[in-house]
């Protein structure tokens, strides 16, 4: 443990650790950094009591987890995949349960076929699916330097058009 935690007010410790249990990193560092910057502390100490304070809280340290349409998730994902990645594709799907949804998938070229990414389901907290499902599509395609395809992005629609049966079309029978 750093020897710097003894130097923290009672009341700046608790904020801290408060700040840890429920991972909230920067704002935990932020504390620490402002409280001891007097004594010549600087970032990079201020970081190290802090981990050591996670080292110390354990499990007890709500994790946050990782947002499954984040940059991260998705790439992490597609990386996973069999197959190199030639694009990205979003479409509708939908079932009484769940109502419409967005399905992402990576569209795999040797060998061919596709791999999935991510369910898009309403979030009340959240944009609608479709809005979602587009501009997490939109970056992992720029992050992967691949076309990306989402025939309606807008509307539901479980019969637009696909990107394969697309490209199977413009290339003839």
């Amino acid at each position: 443990m750093s020897g710097w935690w003894a130097y923290l007010e009672v009341r700046t410790r608790r904020a801290v650790d408060a700040d840890v249990l429920c991972d909230r990193r920067l704002s935990a560092v932020r504390s620490v950094w402002e409280a001891l910057r007097p004594l010549g502390v600087g970032l990079h100490e201020a970081e190290r009591v802090v981990h050591a304070r996670y080292e110390a809280l354990g499990d007890r340290v709500e994790r946050t987890p990782p947002d499954p349409l984040g940059l991260p998730s998705l790439a992490a994902r597609a990386a996973a995949l069999p197959g190199r990645v030639v694009a990205v594709e979003a479409f509708w799907d939908g079932d009484t349960v769940h109502d419409w949804f967005v399905l992402m998938v990576a569209v795999l070229d040797d060998p061919e076929g596709e791999g999935h990414l991510a369910t898009v389901h309403h979030r009340s907290d959240g944009p609608p699916p479709g809005v979602a499902a587009d501009e997490a599509g939109r970056a992992l395609a720029r992050h992967l330097r691949v076309p990306f395809h989402f025939a309606s992005p807008d509307v539901p629609d479980d019969d637009a058009p696909r990107l394969r049966k697309t490209q199977r079309s413009a290339e003839g029978p």
